[in-house]
């Protein structure tokens, strides 16, 4: 650890930013003070999913302190889309620069998970910390630091002397990616090459990433007296105890290895019941299927779908009424692979390489922004910032990497912009 007093303060212009031993100069150097204390501010601000909209106007008012014309800021209608009502759309930003040559996308999410709700962000020798007990939200205020260091680097330099580039601040991402699957396009435009910035290491580059579904399942079954007459019910939790079994025993919950694929399922939430002494009559279930393999996914969604319809069916009364079921599913995001001699996974190996990393690719089972972006032709690479133990109390954020991060993005749209 590199030796650092503890900041306690909210005045976050004097925070001073560590310098690791024995680092070699970076090229195109960034002012690192000012992104860390860029990254210390926004990280303050309550946002989480669908109340970004004070991140936005910070984000907003320092883009036009750095000289990006109000014109160039718009808010799209996402949030009058998603299930969750929010208080504003997609933040994008439009470079237009020379009017030539590579156009590029940056984007991060704006939104954290409620944890991080009232963090105090400090700096811990070579690392960020909440000085409170709450998650830090560097998922993903420190990709919104990066990308805002890169747009206001890029306006100093002069955004005439550097390819076009369009920037999109996200919102609710933590609850099922929905600004992105909201994104209008049509603002966004044409884009040649795309980065999105979020958790993870800097020299991980996510190529593509699992897709995921989830479902609704209400059992209806038949209420009695459990004590004084059992038979004339017909349970709903003896349909779903059924139902899980079998899908277990059969090899499609948890780990799924089927020979037409490979996949996870699981039931995650269960509610039903208010007495012990009554047949229950109604339970709910909520259960997710994820596969790099949509027909896979599609595969163990009906498994899942026909163990509970059988169930149902085979749990009746003493004079032989059934149970029923309820089945909803709904595609959160769906896989995606980008080629191996993509743009953007070209220009991203670069990047990371100037800066004196090593990059390697990756493809997750996670969703991602980028998977839906790919959906709306934006094929993207996902890069980190140096975050760790994301969503949880213990969250930090490595000085080092997120400034490279900063770096990476301001490369991508100046210098990098063109190759």
């Amino acid at each position: 650890m590199i030796e650092q007093a503890i900041v306690t303060s909210p005045v976050l212009t004097e925070c001073n930013v560590p310098n690791p031993k024995n680092e070699a100069a970076k090229p195109n150097e960034i002012d690192a003070q000012a992104a860390l204390d860029r990254f210390m501010a926004i990280t303050q601000i309550p946002g989480k999913s669908g109340q970004e909209g004070a991140v936005a106007a910070a984000i907003v008012k320092r883009l036009q302190d750095a000289g990006v014309d109000a014109s160039q800021i718009q808010f799209d209608d996402a949030n009058t889309r998603t299930k969750l009502p929010g208080d504003c759309g997609n933040l994008i930003v439009t470079l237009p620069g020379n009017g030539d040559g590579t156009r590029t996308l940056l984007s991060a999410h704006m939104d954290t998970v409620p944890i991080c709700v009232g963090s105090q962000p400090v700096i811990d020798g070579d690392e960020v910390r909440s000085s409170v007990a709450t998650g830090l939200g560097a998922d993903d205020r420190a990709g919104c630091s990066a990308i805002m260091t890169a747009i206001i680097e890029r306006m100093a330099r002069g955004d005439e002397n550097f390819p076009p580039a369009v920037i999109s601040f996200l919102i609710q991402e933590e609850i099922g990616l929905h600004g992105a699957k909201n994104i209008d396009k049509a603002i966004i435009g044409k884009v040649d090459r795309a980065f999105n910035f979020d958790g993870g290491s800097v020299e991980k580059l996510t190529i593509g990433a699992i897709g995921g579904e989830r479902m609704s399942i209400k059992l209806t079954g038949i209420p009695s007296h459990a004590g004084v007459a059992p038979e004339k019910g017909a349970s709903t939790i003896v349909m779903a105890a059924r139902a899980i079994a079998d899908l277990d025993a059969r090899g499609w919950l948890g780990k799924v290895v089927q020979d037409c694929g490979v996949g996870t399922a699981n039931v995650g939430l269960i509610q039903g019941g208010e007495a012990t002494n009554v047949i229950t009559p109604e339970v709910t279930l909520r259960a997710e299927a994820r596969s790099h393999d949509s027909e896979m996914r599609t595969r163990i969604v009906r498994e899942i779908r026909e163990a509970f319809e059988r169930a149902a069916a085979a749990v009746t009364t003493d004079d032989g009424r059934p149970g029923s079921v309820e089945f909803d599913s709904n595609v959160d995001y769906d896989s995606f692979k980008l080629a191996d001699d993509h743009p953007s996974i070209e220009a991203a190996m670069v990047a990371v390489r100037h800066f004196g990393r090593t990059p390697f690719t990756e493809v997750s089972n996670g969703g991602l922004d980028a998977n839906w972006l790919f959906l709306h032709g934006i094929e993207a690479v996902t890069l980190g910032c140096g975050q760790s133990n994301i969503h949880t109390a213990d969250e930090r954020l490595m000085i080092a990497d997120y400034l490279d991060a900063c770096r990476i993005a301001t490369w991508l749209i100046t210098d990098g912009a063109s190759g």
